[in-house]
């Protein structure tokens, strides 16, 4: 039987935690506060929280905990690339686990979450019950190139690529990441915004199946699209912070550790490829393909694998922490 999210809950707990060099992030809690602790990664690089997200995971099991990631949503500033790095998000967590005084939590991600979500645990594998990946992204220049080279998935959507292109000068569109840089580091607002909703747009675009008709005009909040797109550019054109393979080649920290991995195959943001690859390198991890689903977490059969391996790993934790 298809599963739906939990009903929507309000977060018992919010607040705006210091984390360091005028950051501050935005972090909430819900569901249970004797639960089994959970932390969700949004998205992105950029992406901020939603509560629906809180609505992947049983409230009367978990204590559900969310933030917004440095730099972004509701944190404090955002958008910032300021001190802002992979190395500082993982310090990031670290820091909200000691200030929420939790020993052991289940971590789960999406897309550029399911990245963060392994990085944190290859640095404090001691800290991980377990691990719930969806749309796995490693952090390659093969997935870089599949997303803003003209020979990846605009191979797929050539006029949508082509309004992807469009902020840029010509000069700049061969090197997409290069030329979005141009544009965040300029001081040109109109054009920054014009160049968010592009690149915003181009990822929805990409990310489901179930919706097409997606226009610029359908890009409300500008300050999400700003976040995102500045963010991301950033990190991926900074490699995100870690060498070629960093993970893969660093899987026997996280190796022993449970892991569901859920991947629709038709997902054209993250390739299945990486989810596979991934897979067959870590030794405690299984993975689950959706056949009609994209990439969006809101998906519908998205949603029931993402529900239901809640409620398969709070039985398996429970069980095995007994």
């Amino acid at each position: 039987m298809s599963r739906n999210l939990f009903p929507k809950i309000g977060a018992y707990k919010k607040e705006w935690l210091e984390v360091g060099y005028n950051h501050q992030v935005y972090l909430e809690q819900s569901g249970n506060p004797d639960g089994i602790p959970v932390l969700y990664l949004h998205g992105g690089p950029g992406g901020g929280s939603s509560e629906n997200h809180r609505r992947y995971f049983d409230p009367q099991k978990y204590r559900i905990i969310i933030f917004d990631q440095r730099g972004c949503g509701q944190s404090i500033p955002s958008p910032s690339v300021e001190n802002n790095s992979t190395e500082w998000l993982i310090k990031d967590i670290e820091q909200i686990r000691l200030h929420l005084n939790v020993d052991k939590w289940l971590v789960v991600g999406g897309s550029w979450g399911t990245t963060l979500a392994m990085l944190y645990g290859i640095a404090h594998a001691n800290r991980v019950l377990g691990f719930i990946l969806r749309g796995v992204f490693l952090g390659t220049q093969a997935e870089y190139d599949w997303l803003y080279s003209p020979d990846g998935a605009a191979n797929f959507y050539p006029e949508f690529y082509q309004e992807f292109l469009a902020p840029l000068d010509e000069a700049d569109k061969h090197k997409p990441l290069q030329g979005y840089q141009h544009i965040f580091a300029s001081d040109n607002e109109v054009a920054k915004i014009a160049a968010s909703k592009a690149w915003y747009l181009w990822e929805l675009r990409l990310s489901t199946i179930e919706h097409f008709q997606l226009a610029a005009l359908h890009i409300e909040d500008t300050h999400q699209a700003h976040c995102m797109a500045e963010l991301s550019q950033h990190y991926f054109s900074n490699q995100c912070f870690i060498p070629e393979d960093f993970i893969i080649d660093n899987i026997d920290k996280i190796s022993a550790i449970p892991a569901i991995i859920i991947h629709g195959r038709y997902d054209m943001v993250c390739q299945l490829t990486h989810a596979h690859r991934l897979t067959n390198a870590w030794q405690n991890a299984s993975l689950q393909i959706l056949p009609q689903a994209g990439h969006s977490g809101f998906e519908r059969q998205t949603i029931d694998a993402i529900c239901k391996a809640t409620d398969v790993m709070v039985n398996f934790l429970k069980e095995h922490n007994e």
